[in-house]
């Protein structure tokens, strides 16, 4: 049995009329839009203000081309991570290398500035004997010079004589050589002292003479056979020289071979023998004025 669609009713043509007719509306009664600041007056059907432009197919804007886009990954697991070789780069491991050795080189520094520290400390212990004392001698000029003339900057103490043939030229060319090395990285923080092993050779005026063919700025120091004996023990220096010696009669003296260097407070820090070198006295000298605080 078939069923019958229903006519629309009347009511429903009127509203029709009313909302698509082209027809303007009579009377007083006239419908108007809201009057709001967004609203947009409503305009009939048919009007050029609900006329909207036509364009052509020319004009119409034509869908963009799917275009595949390549990445640098490979998969999807690689395009998820944010480095495709895992969470260490080479720039992390140039900075890695880099930090271990600053930290290798700053604990070799560390190592062997302790060192240097526990030597001048055990030297300075107590029950050590104790290097380095008063005494009271004269310089190449004659001028007085004792152990308070060494104070306020390290010295570089030598004991020798100079009718040495050999070994005292050989020592003192070193020693000029330190300190040309240290003056020039630490000026005026040295002061190198030669002291006579014979002083009834070595007068001020020998001393002078035969210490400017080694280096203008050394400072030769002698006195009585007594004065120099007193400060060779307190300087724990050994030197012998041979009994009944005729007048004018050459001799050699025996004696200890070492530098001593003593800090700007006037205690001993560390004794340099013939194992150093030129280079590698000045080094260590060097290193002791870098640490001294006072």
């Amino acid at each position: 049995m078939s069923r019958s669609i229903p006519r629309a009713t009347p009511f429903v043509g009127a509203c029709r009329n009313f909302f698509f007719s082209s027809s303007q509306p009579t009377g007083a009664s006239r419908v108007r839009s809201f009057s709001t600041s967004w609203a947009r007056p409503v305009a009939s059907h048919g009007s050029p203000a609900s006329r909207r432009p036509v364009l052509s197919a020319a004009q119409s804007p034509q869908p963009l081309p799917l275009v595949q886009r390549r990445t640098k990954y490979k998969t999807v697991e690689e395009a998820k991570s944010r480095y495709r070789s895992g969470p260490f780069s080479w720039k992390a491991g140039v900075l890695f290398v880099a930090a271990g050795a600053g930290l290798l080189w700053y604990f070799e520094h560390e190592k062997e500035r302790m060192k240097r520290k526990r030597i001048a400390e055990a030297n300075k212990g107590v029950g050590r004997p104790k290097v380095g004392g008063p005494f009271d001698l004269v310089d190449q000029h004659g001028k007085p010079f004792t152990e308070n003339d060494l104070k306020g900057r390290y010295s570089l103490v030598y004991f020798g004589f100079s009718h040495c043939p050999d070994i005292c030229p050989e020592e003192l060319d070193k020693m000029a050589r330190m300190f040309d090395l240290v003056e020039a990285e630490q000026p005026g923080k040295l002061l190198p002292v030669f002291v006579t092993c014979d002083p009834a050779r070595d007068t001020p005026e020998v001393l002078g003479q035969y210490l400017e063919e080694f280096h203008p700025r050394f400072i030769g120091l002698t006195g009585t056979y007594e004065q120099i004996k007193a400060m060779c023990k307190a300087y724990r220096v050994y030197f012998s020289t041979p009994s009944k010696v005729q007048p004018g009669q050459d001799y050699l003296v025996d004696h200890s071979i070492y530098f001593y260097l003593m800090d700007p407070q006037g205690d001993f820090v560390e004794a340099l023998g013939r194992q150093h070198s030129p280079e590698q006295g000045a080094k260590v000298i060097a290193e002791h004025i870098r640490d001294f605080k006072a």
